[in-house]
């Protein structure tokens, strides 16, 4: 499980009774997820929540200082009808509070499951929702810079370093040219909002093509619209083998654009834009890749499917939305 911190039954009952949930029920590990430790919690509820709830303990990549992004980011969409979890607030009014030197929060459950194989109807869902996300948020009033954005992914993979990538895979210390590139491109002129930039299929749930919650917002951030799209679709629209999915990558992009069409410059800085966002996965799980402890109940994953996927828009290039 992505359980880093272990906390016993007490120092789990003291935490949810901070909160106006009603008392501790049970407490279950969430595997997902390898930055931080999530717990799913069930209470007795109380008249002002529900019994089910996401207790999350931040352990890395994580400043303390945006924690006031990301939960106020939840609440601005949930308030704007958005299907994103609240956070929330604890007797005192606080969005999250330290607990065994770490920062806490408590986040609404929300129910559905994530598909393992979408459809293009539910890739097209996801396209419309992403779309209202953004739209939504335009109005919020903090921002926050990306800190996963193209010179950082350049940053971690010369970290790395050429030799310690050859470890995980020969072909992997190429990239490191490819990451250099895609951090000298410029999309300051991009139509900017704030972004979810790591909708993976597990971080969206669904009840059959409807959208019910867009959860995991710790890589939110204020940037280009279209370079959220693209990680979406970098994301969503290959298979199990690593192939292109034509039908879901059509669905996607339509359900966006019946929303918020792209614009001519977003149209055409798309495929260096997902090469970008690929090098972002690339880098990111190098580093988790090489740095993970070894017994961390963390189950790494392959920078290397990312290298296919970054290799595919190269190829397909300004014929992938034409």
């Amino acid at each position: 499980m992505a359980v880093y911190t272990h906390l016993g039954a007490e120092d789990l009952a003291r935490l949810i009774a901070r909160y106006d949930v009603g008392e501790l029920v049970s407490a279950k590990g969430i595997a997902e997820g390898v930055s931080n430790s999530n717990w799913l919690v069930e209470t007795t509820g109380s008249n002002k929540s529900g019994t089910r709830f996401i207790l999350t303990l931040y352990e890395r990549r994580i400043d303390y200082a945006d924690l006031p992004y990301f939960l106020d980011l939840l609440d601005h969409l949930a308030a704007k009808g958005c299907p994103v979890p609240r956070t929330i607030h604890d007797r005192s009014g606080a969005s999250w509070r330290m607990e065994h030197g770490k920062a806490a929060a408590l986040i609404e459950f929300l129910p559905g499951v994530s598909p393992s194989r979408a459809s293009p109807a539910q890739a097209r869902a996801v396209g419309e929702v992403l779309a209202r996300l953004h739209l939504a948020a335009l109005d919020f009033p903090m921002h926050r810079a990306n800190a996963m954005d193209f010179a950082n992914s350049a940053a971690i993979l010369d970290a790395c370093g050429a030799e310690r990538l050859a470890t995980i895979h020969p072909d992997l210390p190429a990239m490191l040219d490819h990451a250099h590139a895609a951090a000298a491109l410029d999309l300051a002129a991009l139509p900017q909002s704030q972004t979810h930039t790591d909708l993976f299929p597990d971080n969206v749930l669904m009840l059959g093509n409807r959208v019910t919650g867009l959860i995991d917002f710790y890589f939110a951030c204020t940037g280009p619209m279209v370079l959220d799209l693209a990680v979406t679709h970098a994301a969503w629209c290959f298979d199990s083998a690593n192939r292109y999915q034509s039908d879901i990558g059509a669905a996607l992009i339509a359900g966006y654009e019946s929303v918020r069409p792209l614009e001519p410059a977003e149209r055409d800085l798309f495929p260096d834009v997902a090469k970008g966002a690929c090098l972002r996965f690339v880098a990111s799980r190098a580093e988790d890749w090489l740095e993970t402890p070894d017994d961390a109940l963390v189950t790494r994953k392959d920078p290397m499917q990312f290298v296919q996927r970054w290799h595919f828009y190269d190829e397909a290039g300004a014929a992938l939305l034409a």
